[in-house]
């Protein structure tokens, strides 16, 4: 924004919590550029009352026509983490990758929102430090080339929570009481995840405090009988639960309750972020957790060896992208054309043991299965394998090594 004058900002979209740090942009967007303000609250299914982000929108002056709160929470599960969860994507082999999914669909809003209300710009309160303000700038640059982007943490002088609170009570912004202590740790959270960084968190040696969990029980502390479910998939997606249809926010809702209640989904982690640092976060997942074990079990029966091993490989990437906040490069949507293709008879139902912070597949059948008992029996096979044909297989595979042996190497 370095080139762009303060006079060309007319109108700005705010991605608005309605917290103390998006509350402070706000009035320092209406100071500094001295423009109108449009505020969008998403809901993904934080588990948050948004209501009060347009009260506090209302108290700042700005109209009820520029005050967007939008339920995106079925768009959200449908359009981006299962269409993610069909990759099995797990970001350097454990993070579910909740906080960077949620990113693209809010700037996505952004940008419509812009174009709705004929915006010159939008503004995000990600930090410099982090991944979330390359999550949300690619994503809106992708969608809309032309637009301008203010990212205020890395513009303004308010270096510390402090300046941050003095800023408020200069422009009459309420400071919550529990604002105006050194937060513990920070937190965000969709209907995929919670995730916990900071403060009490950034030694990496310390054990996570059970205080910083929101969103599971202590698995020590979980149900002592385990608890069994069924997931129904259809071309890779999950349709029902317990034999039950079910709309993909609702089965994600319904997985969260039952990870919960067994202490399902935690994850600590220290992660490479894209900007170059390693940081150390908690994240819980449970529904999450329990879908991709899910998931995983149906492609078990019933998606072909080579192909589930190339989805196997390609993962990492896939995942990486994602992290790095490029759902919206046609590198991601080229890999999802493949994975999509590999769903088409991803079909049946998998059963699961829910047990003490484990989400463990126990049962799976499909009407595509490719799984043949008569092939893998160690009974009577009636002539379904010639086990003398392993003979020649092993051979022609040993050759080569045959002739290194004999060279020395």
């Amino acid at each position: 924004m370095s080139d762009i004058s303060h006079s060309d900002i007319k109108r700005v979209v705010l991605a608005y919590s309605g917290g103390l740090d998006t509350s402070v942009i706000l009035k320092w967007l209406q100071v500094t550029y001295g423009c109108e303000v449009v505020t969008f609250t998403a809901d993904l299914g934080q588990g948050e009352e948004l209501e009060p982000a347009r009260v506090k929108a209302k108290l700042m002056g700005i109209p009820d026509k520029h005050i967007y709160i939008d339920d995106l929470r079925e768009e959200f599960v449908r359009d981006f983490v299962f269409p993610m969860m069909r990759a099995n994507a797990r970001y350097e082999g454990d993070y579910l990758l909740g906080t960077s999914i949620g990113r693209p669909l809010i700037s996505k809003r952004l940008i419509e929102i812009a174009h709705e209300t004929g915006a010159d710009a939008v503004a995000h309160g990600a930090t410099g430090k982090g991944n979330d303000q390359v999550r949300f700038e690619l994503s809106a640059y992708a969608l809309d080339p032309d637009i301008q982007i203010i990212a205020p943490w890395r513009e303004w002088d308010l270096a510390s929570r402090t300046a941050l609170i003095e800023f408020a009570e200069q422009h009459q912004i309420a400071v919550p009481k529990d604002k105006r202590g050194d937060s513990p740790f920070s937190t965000d959270a969709n209907m995929l995840h919670t995730s916990s960084e900071g403060k009490v968190l950034e030694d990496p040696w310390e054990e996570t405090p059970d205080y910083v969990y929101s969103r599971t029980v202590n698995p020590e502390d979980a149900p002592d009988v385990p608890e069994y479910i069924t997931v129904d998939f259809e071309k890779g997606d999950g349709t029902a639960l317990n034999g039950k249809a079910v709309s993909p926010a609702t089965l994600l809702i319904a997985l969260n309750k039952l990870g919960r209640k067994h202490g399902i989904g935690r994850l600590d982690l220290v992660e490479n972020r894209f900007v170059g640092m390693k940081s150390r976060g908690m994240y819980e997942t449970p529904g999450g957790t329990i879908y991709a074990a899910a998931h995983r079990g149906i492609e078990q029966i019933t998606l072909d060896g080579g192909a589930a091993h190339l989805k196997d490989e390609l993962m990492p990437r896939y995942a990486e992208l994602i992290y790095n906040g490029f759902w919206f490069a046609p590198e991601r949507e080229m890999l999802q054309a493949a994975i999509d293709h590999s769903q088409a008879r991803v079909n049946g139902t998998v059963r699961l043991k829910l047990y003490k912070g484990s989400a463990s597949v126990v049962g799976r059948k499909s009407p595509d299965s490719l799984y043949s008992e008569r092939h893998v029996t160690f009974e009577d096979d009636a002539g379904a394998y010639d086990q003398k044909d392993a003979e020649g297989f092993i051979k022609l595979n040993a050759l080569r090594l045959k002739l290194l042996a004999k060279r020395g190497g």
